[in-house]
């Protein structure tokens, strides 16, 4: 018996927007939303991280917060890096195994678009934090144990169509995370943005980083240049709005097993 999910599968694209910090990404969400507004759209899970709570099935804690581990992270990031990537995974991973609604299926095939992926939380933020020192060799070892063998148990149903990547100069980047001036962020430095901006062009430009999912390899990927402030551009929007319709009418309607085969 197939179930609404399974269903889900096999109707729609799924994809995620990948990109620097403070590249565009949530105000590229809501720009999709408007002008496709039967897709789906999963923003990014910030405010859990910002307000750590209890889990709801304890009725005594649920209301209990445990802090601001996004700050935490920012603050004593050798600290909390580990922390973070096994939460902020864990997050993630939850977002990409909620099923849809029933309202999707009434299109001829549905859309849902991730804000970032279970993908990007190794390939670029773990990663980077281990090597830039913030990890031990250890705790590195220990994520990516556990991210490949949950990737491997849940197949299908985290895998991806493809990846829509907002790409723009570091410097852009720092104009944008100082404008929209979100209190963790406030120490972040060029010189991380360029680390993770170099992290996203080996992964999702060049192709050069070791990836251990056979058929993420070589998984489509739309390259979207946002340097421009696109937020109250109309011509940017149309042309971001064209190329977005464009690549994802094209993609091939079968889910990619991306997390069912694995290599050490």
């Amino acid at each position: 018996m197939v179930g609404v999910w399974g269903l889900c599968m096999e109707l729609g694209k799924r994809l995620s927007i990948e990109g620097n910090i403070a590249v565009g990404k949530s105000t590229f969400v809501r720009l999709l939303k408007k002008a496709f507004p039967e897709w789906h759209m999963t923003t990014e899970p910030v405010s859990k991280w910002q307000k750590v709570q209890a889990a709801q099935s304890n009725q005594a804690l649920s209301s209990q917060s445990f802090g601001n581990l996004l700050q935490s992270l920012y603050q004593e990031p050798s600290r909390w890096s580990y922390t973070f990537q096994t939460y902020s995974c864990l997050s993630r991973l939850k977002a990409q195994l909620q099923p849809l609604s029933m309202e999707p299926l009434k299109t001829q095939e549905s859309v849902q678009i991730f804000e970032r992926s279970v993908y990007s939380d190794r390939y670029i933020f773990a990663k980077n934090s281990f090597e830039i020192g913030h990890l031990a060799e250890i705790e590195w070892i220990i994520y990516q144990d556990w991210h490949t063998f949950l990737l491997q148990a849940f197949g299908n149903q985290v895998a991806l169509h493809g990846f829509l990547y907002l790409r723009a100069p570091p410097e852009v980047c720092l104009e944008r995370l100082c404008r929209r001036a979100r209190p963790e962020e406030k120490d972040i430095q060029l010189r991380y943005l360029e680390q993770l901006h170099s992290q996203h062009e080996n992964w999702l430009h060049t192709r050069s980083t070791e990836i251990h999912f056979e058929n993420l390899r070589n998984a489509p990927v739309l390259i979207l240049d946002v340097t421009k402030d696109f937020e109250n551009n109309t011509n940017e929007q149309r042309r971001l709005v064209s190329q977005v319709g464009t690549f994802i009418k094209n993609l091939s309607s079968e889910a990619l097993p991306s997390a069912s085969t694995a290599t050490s």
